[in-house]
């Protein structure tokens, strides 16, 4: 019998901060939800703890991702471990090394396919021996678009008896920073290509996640364009890199349920005309995640900004006959620290909770938990998903 439901690890830095004091606000009435802050530091978990407004009984644990004995004491304790601490490329491994053999759950923010990917081939086979269920993306990247597209095919088969051949997401609204720990994600992921030609080419590839599996040619989401079909001009969307490789992923873990030939391409709305046309270039110019001025892991915006954020991101899917489904995906706080703090909380208690039949193994979001996450994502966490 494990002690604990859930341990947030990383709970002092400003992401995991932001869950457990989500945890310790949504779940205050909830006795039958127990759960621990860990981190290095135990002077800081107590501060943390006392900031936060979370319960003096709160568990404190010690650990760190430079000593292999306290993880494995970690893991031992909880069936899921949530963890912020990245880069995951840097610090992740020997985490999902100790929940895949000791059959603990996990769920991380990560936005690093070339790390995904090598824990995939590393891993799979311990956590589907353990029971393990390691779940990456549980974040802005890439909840939103990963349950959003699942949603459309959900709809898509109830109105027209067959999922959609091609689905297409629009960021059409976003109120926020990037945070820290993406720019920093985003600067460990060029280096790694910079040093292994490998790692471009699993970049480049929306079928990076995918082991043996290629399916169509996708879209390409590259350059500012046109959209024929509503006169709004398109930008590239820095998370969609990633956001599409789980969507893929998602579909080859649940045996191409959107088929074999799916096409998913992933664009913002910029608006019509030449402001439209200007806006879309600038976005595509724009390099400030990789730039000096980016924000750093532990830096984040005030609790105004946050309270103040906000996303829109429409779907529109087209089946193999030609009819059209449009749906949406909403979000209020700004998506990478007030949205994502609360949707990895939310993905961590759907495994305890609501996902008994999922097996070990290394999932995405749609895959493992699909309906019971959107679900509890509508009941708790300011999400909506709906028809257009």
């Amino acid at each position: 019998m494990k002690e604990f439901d859930i341990v947030v690890y990383g709970a002092t830095g400003y992401t995991g901060r932001l869950v457990a004091e989500y945890l310790a606000r949504e779940y205050a009435g909830d006795a039958t939800l127990t759960w621990a802050m860990a981190g290095r530091n135990q002077e800081k978990l107590k501060s943390v703890r006392d900031e936060i407004g979370a319960p003096q009984s709160t568990p404190l644990v010690a650990a760190d991702a430079a000593d292999p004995s306290s993880l494995s004491s970690m893991t031992a304790r909880t069936k899921c471990v949530v963890t912020t601490v990245g880069p995951y490329q840097l610090y992740g491994e020997p985490l999902v090394a100790a929940c895949a053999q000791a059959g603990t759950d996990y769920v991380d923010l990560c936005g690093e396919p070339n790390w995904m990917r090598a824990m995939i081939d590393k891993y799979q086979a311990a956590a589907e021996k353990s029971g393990a269920r390691i779940v990456f993306s549980c974040g802005f990247d890439s909840i939103p678009f990963d349950l959003g597209v699942w949603n459309t095919q959900e709809e898509a088969r109830k109105e027209f008896g067959e999922p959609c051949i091609e689905v297409k997401g629009r960021v059409r609204a976003m109120k926020g920073k990037f945070s820290g720990g993406t720019a920093a994600s985003l600067k460990e992921t060029m280096k790694a290509a910079f040093k292994d030609p490998g790692v471009i080419e699993l970049l480049k590839s929306p079928f990076a996640l995918t082991p043996g599996f290629q399916g169509a040619s996708q879209p390409s989401m590259s350059k500012p364009a046109l959209d024929a079909e509503t006169g709004i001009w398109l930008a590239p969307f820095v998370m969609a890199p990633i956001n599409t490789k789980n969507v893929h992923r998602s579909n080859f873990l649940m045996g191409c349920a959107y088929g074999k030939d799916f096409r998913y391409c992933e664009m913002m709305m910029t608006g019509k005309g030449d402001k439209g046309e200007a806006a879309a270039k600038a976005v595509a110019s724009d390099n400030s995640l990789m730039s000096d001025d980016a924000p750093k892991p532990g830096e984040g915006p005030t609790k105004e900004e946050r309270e103040s954020g906000y996303y829109d991101i429409l779907f529109i899917g087209e089946t193999s006959r030609g009819e059209k489904i449009r749906t949406h995906c909403k979000g209020d706080k700004d998506p990478g620290y007030g949205s994502t703090s609360k949707m990895i909380a939310e993905s961590a208690i759907t495994l305890v909770r609501d996902a008994p039949d999922t097996k070990g193994g290394v999932w995405t979001p749609a895959a493992a938990m699909g309906a019971p996450l959107l679900q509890r994502l509508e009941a708790h966490a300011g999400l909506s998903f709906a028809r257009e």
